[in-house]
């Protein structure tokens, strides 16, 4: 886990393939996911974003997890397997994106990467409303900061050809300016968006 940069307080070495087959019968359950969270073992509480119903997560919720995020898996779980299901998605991710912390900033643009990736029917203008919030995040210089923004960047242009071409024309315009960390995303996110066009 180390290696990979997951240094959380309390780990027990689960793999999260083995979460995922222990999530599967316990279907949905948002009293298991609330105790799975407070017990405060790394896998527990990626496992209860596994098994929480995001019909009954609310803003409050979202906050508080967020608050709690020590390593940039639980991060990504909780925002791909659970908050980008919720009705605050979208609202969460751009009020993430300018915390200060780093995991609560990360867990901003990995929700944008999330919804680009999941939700199939939100409409264009939800990406293209996030890419200032990508070009304010992408001059972090913080390793887990900057890769989620680049994540949020190639997996909006991965949507569609119109936002491919948003989202390639901004990589570039991050890969050209004078910002270190900014050059880091926009090459990182070029390398991929000209591999991957959409049709």
């Amino acid at each position: 886990m180390a290696r990979f940069g997951i240094r959380p307080a309390k780990p027990l070495g689960v793999s999260v393939t083995t979460l995922r087959k222990l999530a599967r019968p316990l279907g949905k359950d948002h009293a298991l996911a609330r105790d799975l969270w407070a017990s405060g073992f790394h896998e527990a509480r990626i496992l209860a974003t596994m098994v929480d119903e995001p019909a009954k997560v609310t803003r409050a919720q979202m906050d508080r997890w967020a608050k709690a995020f020590d390593s940039w898996d639980v991060c990504d779980q909780a925002c791909a397997n659970l908050f980008d299901k919720t009705p605050f998605a979208v609202e969460k991710a751009v009020e993430w994106s300018a915390r200060e912390r780093e995991f609560e900033k990360r867990a901003g643009f990995a929700l944008m990467a999330a919804l680009a990736w999941h939700d199939k029917d939100a409409p264009d203008s939800t990406f293209r409303a996030f890419l200032p919030h990508v070009r304010r995040g992408a001059r972090d210089e913080r390793n887990f900061v900057r890769k989620a923004a680049s994540w949020a960047l190639r997996q909006t242009g991965k949507r569609n050809a119109a936002l491919h071409a948003l989202a390639l024309k901004e990589a570039r315009a991050l890969a050209e300016g004078d910002d270190k960390a900014a050059r880091w995303v926009g090459r990182d996110a070029m390398r991929d968006l000209e591999r991957r066009r959409p049709a």
